[in-house]
């Protein structure tokens, strides 16, 4: 097959051995990759708990003035041109967080087995609102990671990768 003559905006991408390239476009979008668009919903919450076996002062019963960030990702909108509406994702975070408001969390299942550590409430949360975003996003929507924070300095990030 014939090589086609340059168009008017073409660009010939013939090295000067004589050896075609890629154009600059199909580079650019493979060292992009695949669209990603993320979002962030904040919730507070007010709870006691205290970790188990904790060598200090922990181990005692204590509260905090707890803060979720949940991010939540996609590679496509939906109709609307959202990854999720803010709405519909501060009701998931809501009715997760909403287990644990003003409580012991100690006595709040699976936390009353397994020891409440910001990096396990954080990786719950991923688990819980990534089955919630299933159900009503299918797969199009997953959470990319979520932040715990206990107080203003101390901060958990549960991610998969």
């Amino acid at each position: 097959m014939l090589p086609r003559e340059p168009r008017g905006g073409d660009v010939d991408s013939r090295r000067p051995d004589g050896v075609h390239a890629p154009p600059v476009e199909a580079i650019l979008r493979a060292a992009m990759g695949v669209p990603v668009y993320e979002i962030s919903k904040d919730f507070l919450f007010s709870a006691a708990h205290q970790i188990r076996f904790h060598p200090g002062k922990c181990e005692r019963l204590h509260g905090h003035n707890w803060r979720i960030r949940l991010h939540a990702r996609a590679s496509r909108l939906n109709h609307l041109s959202m990854v999720v509406d803010f709405a519909d994702l501060q009701r998931i975070v809501a009715d997760i967080g909403s287990r644990f408001d003003h409580r012991n969390v100690n006595e709040v299942p699976p936390f009353d087995e397994v020891n409440t550590t910001a990096e396990n409430i954080a990786r719950f949360f991923y688990d819980e609102a990534n089955r919630k975003l299933t159900e009503t996003e299918g797969e199009r929507v997953r959470v990319s990671k979520v932040e715990v924070w206990e107080n203003e300095g101390s901060l958990a990030v549960y991610r998969e990768e």
